[in-house]
């Protein structure tokens, strides 16, 4: 029995899963309303219904009395022309109108009831009506923010595990990559170009140094050598006579 019990819990729950997931806010919350709306249309006909049989009746107990007041006259009349069977006649017409007449004024007494009674209901109705219309406005726009708040949050949930965040964290390495090899091959440029220029500035030095022997030997006058140590000079004599 235990597992049977377990069992039919189970389908509950996932019944109840369901029929949460399958209903929506703002459209039950239309629909409620236009339930109401339904409501109170045929509220109006049972209170419409009521007053014209109302009125039906107080018709029908003004024509009781009417008719009880003219048989009571015709038993006056019959009375003074001394036919007094004719008058006794009369008013046993006249008991059965006037009792039709009481009977009519109760039945009048619990329609008005039953009328002022519809009335209050339809106008409470009404009321509620009016309140489930701001209340359904209020409930469906927070029902659209909490649904778009929900969204947004599952949406940020998935970004750091999503296929679209792993492909632009490869991009992010691609463009670090590209631009480590742009600056390398930058700095090796501009490293030649400075050996050139260097390599430039060299030559004109050699090229300014040979300008200004060619011009001591056309000039005749030998370029100065450096001057001759004494002791050196010497010593140079002694080795040459030994």
């Amino acid at each position: 029995m235990g597992l049977f019990d377990r069992i039919w819990r189970a389908i509950r729950a996932n019944i109840n899963h369901l029929v949460g997931q399958a209903e929506d806010p703002e459209k039950i919350l239309e629909q409620a309303v236009l339930d109401m709306q339904e409501d109170l249309i045929h509220l109006r006909q049972a209170v419409a219904q009521a007053i014209a049989t109302q009125k039906r009746t107080e018709r029908q107990c003004s024509q009781a009395k009417s008719m009880s007041e003219e048989w009571y006259r015709r038993a006056q009349l019959a009375l003074q022309k001394g036919d007094e069977p004719l008058a006794r006649e009369a008013l046993t017409r006249r008991k059965s109108y006037q009792e039709t007449a009481d009977a009519m004024d109760a039945q009048l007494t619990q329609q008005r009831t039953i009328v002022t009674q519809l009335k209050q209901n339809m106008m409470k109705l009404e009321s509620k009506i009016s309140e489930a219309k701001t209340k359904k406005d209020l409930y469906i726009a927070r029902a659209r923010s909490a649904k778009a708040s929900q969204q947004l949050n599952e949406m940020l949930s998935n970004v750091g595990t999503g296929s679209a965040m792993s492909a632009f964290e490869r991009m992010e390495e691609k463009v670090l990559q590209l631009e480590a090899q742009s600056e390398a091959i930058a700095e090796l440029g501009t490293d030649d170009l400075e050996k050139r220029f260097e390599s430039l500035g060299e030559a004109d030095d050699i090229d300014a140094e040979l300008a200004s022997m060619k011009n001591q030997l056309t000039a005749g006058s030998p370029a100065q050598l450096p001057e001759v140590d004494p002791e050196l000079e010497k010593l140079r004599s002694q080795i040459r006579g030994n």
